[in-house]
């Protein structure tokens, strides 16, 4: 593999595809800001690892760590629906400002292998499909989630649809400031292969919980936000009716992914690109999640609000099938069995 660079590699994920990389042998370089509204004191990269502290969007910092680096890991980004609209520079900014002065680095330095991190989100609403076919939903409306009225319907005759699981060739449809960057970071990366002859492997997460997870932030994943409360003796607060479907994926299996992804880079001819659904393949829900983990944790029972985010959407789960074919990855940890690890697992603490 030679020499990986890691951006963000003292984060949730990163850490975790840096452990996996050293356990295998590889020389790992993380890059990593050390932002304070995403760390808290005193963070690292995990040991082993050569860590240089500086920011995706400083060509100058891009430039030191790409230095003998033969392929990168972009894991750097602002994450989640964040707090409102005011978010918006900041994203932009983490997010596609950094990804460009990435590339133009790669570009710079000769560096022709990418592993991006993009996201779920970037479908917007998962696959759906009525009695007519597979159906396009548009955004949800306020009246209709202010009445609790969560599912979406056929827009031409107002019957109820049915989920699907979504594949990798679904259009890209987002519908936050975080899904636009995250398309935005895939588009960027497109455009840089097709005009270097770069290789990009963009890999789609679904839910990714695990050890490490932020805590105490509204950046935080609902996996996190869920044992915080639980920890606080408290309930976990669902949102809408708890049955909005989702694929939780761990951690691990997630940095499995990132360095099969890797390997992938290597084989392929010159452009390639290719988006990988990475989930478990298995559908929950997020009321399922609540309660599976307050009964790990012992603590009371999930309050369903009623309550709602604009920015959310119903229904996303993965098929993942492209991801076991083409990359070989492992069977993901299951769902019980991951949820009870992650009732004790270690969190990082509030920045």
């Amino acid at each position: 593999m030679g020499v990986l660079l890691v951006t963000g590699g003292a984060g949730f994920i990163g850490s975790a595809v840096v452990r996996r990389a050293i356990a295998q042998g590889t020389t790992v370089r993380v890059l990593d800001s050390l932002r304070h509204d995403v760390h808290a004191a005193g963070a690292a990269a995990p040991p082993g690892a050569e860590t240089l502290i500086g920011d995706v969007t400083d060509a100058g910092a891009v430039a030191a760590a790409l230095d003998g680096v033969d392929v990168v890991c972009h894991q750097a980004a602002k994450v989640g629906l964040g707090v409102d609209f005011a978010d918006a520079p900041d994203y932009v900014r983490s997010n596609d400002l950094g990804t460009a002065v990435l590339l133009a680095g790669m570009t710079a330095a000769g560096i022709g292998r990418l592993v991006l991190a993009s996201s779920m989100v970037v479908y917007g609403e998962g696959a759906y499909a009525s009695s007519r076919g597979p159906v396009a939903v548009p955004p949800r409306r306020v009246e209709d989630l202010a009445a609790g009225r969560f599912e979406p319907i056929d827009p031409e005759t107002g019957e109820p649809l049915e989920p699907r699981l979504v594949t990798e060739d679904a259009p890209i449809d987002p519908r936050n400031v975080y899904a636009a960057t995250k398309a935005q970071q895939e588009a960027l990366a497109s455009v840089w292969a097709r005009e270097t002859g770069g290789r990009v492997a963009a890999l789609r997460y679904h839910n990714v919980y695990g050890a490490g997870m932020p805590r105490d932030t509204p950046y935080a994943g609902v996996a996190a936000l869920f044992r915080s409360q639980l920890e606080h003796g408290q309930p976990p607060t669902v949102l809408e009716d708890g049955r909005q479907r989702r694929d939780f994926v761990h951690v691990d299996d997630v940095a499995a992914a990132n360095l099969a992804a890797i390997d992938w880079t290597t084989a392929q001819p010159a452009g390639a690109v290719r988006a990988f659904n990475v989930g478990s393949g298995v559908v929950h829900t997020i009321g399922e999640l609540a309660r599976a983990l307050a009964a790990a944790c012992g603590g009371p029972a999930p309050v369903v609000t009623g309550g709602y985010r604009l920015g959310d959407v119903r229904h996303i789960t993965a098929s993942s099938d492209r991801l076991r074919a083409e990359l070989r990855v492992p069977a993901p940890v299951p769902f019980e069995d991951g949820v009870r690890a992650f009732a004790t697992a270690p969190l990082r603490g509030a920045p």
